[in-house]
């Protein structure tokens, strides 16, 4: 299970080497949540869980201001979130979550990427069934018996909590996410290794070195997008066991 974490942790990082990008991403999210709802996160949920998740890649708090700032102004932009659903190279699966104000320029150049890179876009559903929806939330400092104790105390209850990469992982259904970081923060524990909402693959696959190529490419060409939020897939990074 360790495989989960890494993939996570490989996109953060992969993501963390292009700041400006994560941030225009963030800053668009942060906007979109708040102008849903309050602009408040103690009041809005979808924000605050933006926030929290703002927080583990580092975002500065100015762009985090100028978007709740643009949100409260109101504005004209109306976002859609849509996901797409598709197979990369020897039948490598992604889902690609997108936020944008234009579909007609989001769908083909999503379909765009996967046809250049050896994939092919899916039927919703196609992919998605074979992935589950996680909440993914990481600390440092503490056992996994420490953690276990720290959320049965919570009545918190989880899928699975693990030692992995000197972290401990607690692995949830994403609907837990919140009560899962309010029993870390009850336990004096405010920052986090990683505070996800993501799509765990059921099953992993190993491509050849030619396929990984080609797939890499497909993912940095997804996330290149500015429509494009996340990307999840069930590949193995080649330095994992």
């Amino acid at each position: 299970m360790g495989r989960k974490w890494n993939n996570i942790k490989e996109k953060k990082a992969s993501k963390d080497a292009n700041t400006s990008r994560i941030y225009a991403k963030f800053g668009l999210e942060i906007y979109v949540a708040a102008k849903k709802g309050e602009p408040d996160p103690e009041s809005n949920q979808a924000l605050k869980f933006v926030l929290e998740r703002a927080k583990t890649y580092n975002v500065p708090r100015a762009i985090i201001d100028r978007a709740i700032e643009k949100a409260k102004g109101g504005g004209d932009d109306n976002y859609e979130e849509l996901r797409y659903e598709g197979f990369g190279p020897n039948g490598s699966m992604v889902i690609v979550d997108a936020l944008t104000n234009n579909v007609n320029r989001t769908a083909p150049a999503v379909r765009s990427a996967f046809t250049k890179c050896g994939g092919s876009m899916g039927v919703s559903g196609s992919v998605s069934y074979m992935f589950t929806a996680t909440a993914v939330i990481g600390v440092e400092g503490k056992s996994v018996d420490e953690v276990l104790e720290l959320l049965m105390e919570a009545d918190v209850d989880v899928r699975d909590i693990l030692e992995e990469d000197e972290a401990v992982i607690v692995y949830a259904e994403p609907h837990q996410f919140h009560a899962v970081q309010e029993a870390f923060k009850h336990a004096g524990i405010t920052e986090f290794k990683v505070a996800e909402q993501t799509m765990l693959a059921q099953n992993y696959v190993t491509l050849t070195e030619d396929a990984q190529v080609q797939f890499d490419k497909l993912i940095d060409m997804l996330e290149d997008l500015e429509d494009v939020q996340q990307v999840y897939h069930n590949v193995e990074f080649a330095d994992e066991e």
